[in-house]
């Protein structure tokens, strides 16, 4: 039986009048890339920062690997790597500078530092770059570095809050790897996105989280299960009278139609044969249609059934 890592049970945390997390449960797999799924706003960094013992929750519990966590300790800590969204670099440092900075914090001596700095520069793909000023490294390169600061002590537990924000497809790529890699490697990785195409890609397990609730839970393919198998048609518009909006859910009412941001979702087997009439019925309602996207079931199809809304909205 795959032991537990980490179980999340009912974690509520407040600021002020706002619930960032309502009642959070989860549980996620030692040796599993976990995947944390929801839009910017989500609660997802919140959870993170709890799990690290950077916030207390309200309410609720943790348990890491069989253990109750009362007080993040340091032994914890310890065992844990945590990737933020900010990148946590000095820019007149150079990557090495920086590694061997974070290995004295880490408490790494000199000797095996050495060593295990060469491994992780070679990992992120940047060992022909490391004595380079940080200051002249691209927005993707930082962030590689930021990954290979986080893993210097060889954590059993990492956490990736949004690790590939802002970042070209080239570091993006190199990112996807390092992960795979860790993968193998046993580690247990709990990673956040609010890309559905990445998690997809790389996590199993899926939580998707909005306005702070657990929304839906479990292996991808049983979440998109719940959608069945009709494809999700993504038809952009422009120059639809809201008052023709009531028209339109009654004309694709079996569709199921939803609006969100001038684009109107819609859901239907077989969509490739049905398009060209469903362009005509829009246009003949005075509506202008500027791009047509038809995709599979997949985990935004689950977002959308689930709450009327895309994942970016």
């Amino acid at each position: 039986m795959t032991q537990a890592a980490l179980v999340v049970s009912g974690i509520t945390k407040k600021f002020g009048d706002l619930t960032a997390l309502d009642t959070i449960s989860l549980t996620v797999n030692s040796g599993e890339t976990f995947g944390l799924l929801g839009p910017n706003g989500a609660g997802k960094s919140t959870l993170i920062n709890i799990i690290s013992g950077v916030l207390a929750p309200d309410s609720g519990g943790l348990e890491y690997y069989g253990e109750k966590i009362k007080e993040p300790t340091i032994e914890l800590k310890q065992s844990m790597g945590v990737i933020p969204q900010e990148i946590s670099l000095y820019g007149k440092l150079s990557a090495r500078e920086n590694l061997e900075f974070y290995s004295e914090l880490y408490g790494l001596n000199r000797s095996s530092a050495k060593g295990r700095i060469d491994e992780v520069l070679h990992l992120v793909g940047l060992a022909d770059r490391q004595n380079d000023r940080i200051s002249t490294y691209s927005g993707g390169m930082k962030r590689r570095i930021n990954i290979a600061a986080s893993i210097l002590h060889s954590p059993k537990f990492i956490l990736m809050d949004e690790p590939t924000v802002g970042i070209d497809p080239q570091s993006r790529n190199l990112i996807f790897e390092v992960i795979e890699k860790l993968h193998e490697l046993g580690v247990t990785i709990i990673y956040t996105s609010h890309y559905m195409e990445e998690v997809e890609r790389l996590c199993h397990n899926v939580s998707i989280i909005d306005h702070g609730k657990v929304i839906a839970n479990g292996t991808k393919e049983d979440l998109i299960a719940m959608v069945g198998s009709t494809d999700l048609v993504e038809i952009h518009l422009e120059n639809l009278p809201e008052e023709k909006q009531a028209f339109v859910n009654e004309t694709f009412n079996e569709m199921k139609p939803k609006f969100s941001d001038g684009t109107l979702y819609l859901n239907t087997e077989k969509a490739g044969e049905k398009l060209g009439g469903i362009i005509k019925q829009i246009n003949d309602m005075g509506a202008s249609v500027t791009n047509v996207r038809v995709r599979e079931p997949n985990l935004e199809s689950v977002f959308l059934h689930l709450t009327g809304k895309g994942l970016r909205d």
